[in-house]
């Protein structure tokens, strides 16, 4: 039922489209989904991959004589890893507050055109400070891209639906990983032409890869689902006024909370702090905080540790292959697991499960008398890991149950993972090279207590919930229908709503 104060605001962009009395057929719905999919989901997969390459082939340049051409050493190394981790973390909620003003469609493309321009400067590198300041800008920029993204995508799609394409969106970050690891075996190969290194082809040409998807996101990214009219995306538009109806109406009851804030209106100071006062999205800030670490640092060293070994510049990049597609496979079907059971935490906490005998092996056994392929094998397999993060930033969207909380609670989360990032680039030193025992000892206390912390999640989330249903069912159903019509509880905080766990 779509009680007063659940139905959208007077001025927002789609209320021409709301209709309490539409109906629609399954068959309908299912064909405008696989179109949405086609129109939306997909151009916002190619643009995240930009990021990923532009964010990440960090660790392909490192293959080709970086730090050694730069000056610079493990510790500079991680500094810069750090500092654009930090800059990232710090760009997230500014960069929301940026989106809110202009809209997704508008600051999402300028933002990939400013940080595209400086991730091809990197092609002028010459020393420790441009390579610092390079990470710095380049995180700024990025900052903020991904739930500004998450959040343009749930004006197209239902919650349980957004879940399972976050699942795919992710999917393109490690297809993005592939390619990069293929176009760096290319690109690399460049080394000598006009006197460049190979590294710095790579940056120069995945940075205006990165330009010109930036430049079309203009023409293909719309407001929402009723303003896809443009020259660009053509006079009728991409959706017809049935099909309008059906997007709209259908998000809505799915989560009236989306008709609360028009695309373009700002989140004001209140807002602001409101939304990060929001303790019940506390357990999901301190898992982004925590639970990619065990493989956020063995992957960041992956390529130098395989260059190490003895391995070519070109068989590192293209040794990095396996273990992204099993990563990506994994992934998929662990996001499509936790929708089917409806049990968030339990099947967020196995790639905790899966690290263990891999840190273990890695913690105990002398790896500079095992071969060099099987130190790769375990690598890859471990780094193949299911990734948990689709289903965790569905999961922060799912209970937000409000576009404030929504907007600001994508950022918090991504900054909590960002400084997940930070503090993993800070566990392989120097001094423990090259085995890395006290670092992997790290790891796997890290691993017992993102346990812990799962299982704590799943405990409160539950617990909410009974208090809410106790209240609830003492409640009759008059008193139920006038709170429902009267109430100034808002998101997440209103007693008809339930946690997901």
């Amino acid at each position: 039922m779509l009680v007063l104060n659940s139905l959208p605001i007077d001025d927002r962009e789609n209320m021409h489209r709301f209709d309490p009395n539409a109906r629609w057929t399954w068959r309908e719905e299912r064909a405008l989904v696989r179109k949405i999919d086609f129109k939306i989901m997909l151009w916002t997969c190619l643009m995240f991959c930009a990021l990923e390459m532009d964010r990440a082939n960090i660790r392909q340049a490192v293959t080709d004589n970086l730090l050694s051409e730069l000056g610079l050493d493990t510790n500079d190394y991680n500094i810069g890893n750090s500092l654009f981790a930090l800059s990232f973390l710090c760009a997230e909620v500014p960069s929301q507050l940026f989106s809110k003003r202009l809209g997704p469609d508008r600051w999402i493309p300028l933002q990939m055109i400013i940080w595209s321009v400086i991730a091809s400067s990197q092609f002028t590198l010459t020393g420790r400070t441009g390579f610092l300041v390079s990470r710095v800008l380049l995180g700024m920029m990025q900052g903020g891209f991904i739930p500004t993204v998450v959040l343009y995508l749930s004006y197209f799609y239902k919650s349980h639906e957004l879940s399972i394409r976050l699942g795919f969106f992710w999917a393109a970050m490690v297809f993005a990983d592939i390619f990069a690891a293929l176009s760096a075996f290319a690109l690399l190969h460049m080394r000598g032409v006009l006197g460049y290194s190979g590294w710095r082809w790579l940056f120069l040409v995945e940075g205006l890869i990165t330009l010109i998807f930036g430049i079309l996101s203009f023409g293909l990214m719309p407001a929402g689902p009723t303003q896809t009219a443009s020259w660009f995306r053509g006079e009728k538009g991409w959706f017809n006024p049935r099909e309008e109806t059906i997007i709209v109406n259908r998000v809505i009851r799915d989560d009236p909370s989306k008709g609360g804030m028009h695309n373009r209106e700002p989140l004001t100071l209140k807002l602001l702090w409101k939304s990060l006062c929001d303790y019940d999205l506390w357990p999901m800030y301190i898992l982004g905080l925590t639970n990619h670490i065990p493989f956020a640092t063995p992957n960041i060293y992956f390529t130098l540790s395989l260059k190490g070994m003895g391995f070519s510049t070109f068989q590192t990049n293209l040794l990095v292959i396996p273990s992204q597609i099993l990563h990506v496979m994994n992934m998929v079907i662990l996001t499509y697991i936790s929708e089917m059971i409806s049990q968030l935490a339990l099947v967020a906490v196995i790639p905790q499960i899966w690290s263990i005998p891999f840190l273990l092996w890695l913690r105990f056994i002398d790896t500079s008398e095992v071969s060099k392929w099987t130190i790769w094998l375990v690598m890859t397999i471990f780094l193949g890991n299911p990734y948990a993060h689709p289903i965790q930033v569905g999961w922060v969207s799912r209970n937000s149950n409000a576009v404030r909380s929504r907007t600001i609670g994508a950022a918090m989360y991504n900054m909590c993972v960002q400084g997940g990032s930070i503090i993993a680039a800070n566990i392989y030193r120097q001094d423990d090279t090259p085995q890395y025992h006290r670092g992997n000892s790290v790891l796997l206390s890290v691993v017992a207590l993102n346990i812990a912390l799962y299982l704590s999640t799943k405990a409160y989330y539950v617990i909410r919930n009974r208090q809410r249903e106790r209240i609830w069912n003492r409640m009759t159903d008059g008193e139920r229908a006038h709170y429902l019509a009267t109430t100034q509880d808002e998101g997440n905080k209103r007693l008809d709503f339930r946690f997901a766990s």
